[in-house]
């Protein structure tokens, strides 16, 4: 049997995709409305002393596109945490006029493909990442290819680590363009993969996945899910979103 790739793990994650229910936020009291906001802004405050301490991150983006309008990111030590987290939100006012539309959970992961994440210099940094709130995120579910010669577990390990080395210097040149952070999902998700970017310009994800689809690792044994885009918004952005 062909030897597992090592890895390391970090932090917990949530990606909790939610639509927003127009007809019956328009429809509302405007005493409720406000009380949501207000429910907003106090779980925003409860994220952010969190991740002051060193707890976790979250961010909160819109999406653009029918598949959702919003994503609420977390970040946290455990799942329990996520749960909990998880829990206040759906307690909220606001909670009432946001519908599910996708959610994956995760944990933040370091491969040892391309040398021990062990002795990685920046391996806590990237295992307990901060979310980028300030530009635009991109997240995609991915399985690797288990189909006739093209399966990916039964390679050899220096075969996979050859492909994935490659793979990853095409990674580095985007450096300082492109963030990412990979966590693993195999049997937490319906996928074995997340993958989440963060950039300031949303025209630097369109150039690095189209030129890793040219690599042996994506043009073999690549399979991808659905792809959701977004804005980091604040909460001035967030009230503005509500408005209207």
């Amino acid at each position: 049997m062909p030897e597992p790739a090592h890895t390391v793990e970090g932090w917990h994650v949530v990606h909790d995709f939610r639509s927003i229910d127009w007809r019956a936020w328009k429809t509302a009291p405007a005493a409720d409305r406000t009380r949501a906001l207000e429910a907003l802004e106090a779980l925003l405050t409860d994220w952010q002393k969190a991740e002051d301490e060193g707890r976790g991150s979250y961010g909160v983006f819109q999406i653009v596109g029918q598949k959702a309008d919003l994503l609420f990111l977390h970040f946290r030590p455990t799942l329990d945490e996520l749960l909990a987290v998880k829990t206040a939100f759906n307690r909220t006012t606001l909670a009432d006029f946001l519908r599910p539309a996708y959610g994956y959970y995760s944990i933040v992961e370091l491969g040892g493909y391309t040398g021990n994440p062990e002795e990685d210099p920046w391996a806590k940094a990237r295992l307990y990442p901060k979310v980028h709130r300030d530009g635009y995120v991109c997240f995609y579910p991915m399985n690797k290819k288990r189909a006739g010669a093209d399966n990916w577990y039964m390679l050899p390990q220096e075969e996979r680590a050859r492909m994935m080395h490659s793979h990853g210097d095409i990674g580095k040149k985007y450096r300082g363009r492109v963030t990412q952070v990979i966590s693993g999902s195999q049997g937490l998700d319906d996928w074995e993969w997340g993958v989440t970017l963060y950039a300031p310009d949303p025209i630097h994800f369109k150039k690095i996945i189209y030129e890793m689809r040219f690599d042996e690792v994506s043009a073999r044994f690549g399979e991808f899910g659905p792809f959701y885009v977004g804005k980091g918004l604040d909460l001035g952005g967030l009230k503005a979103l509500f408005s209207f």
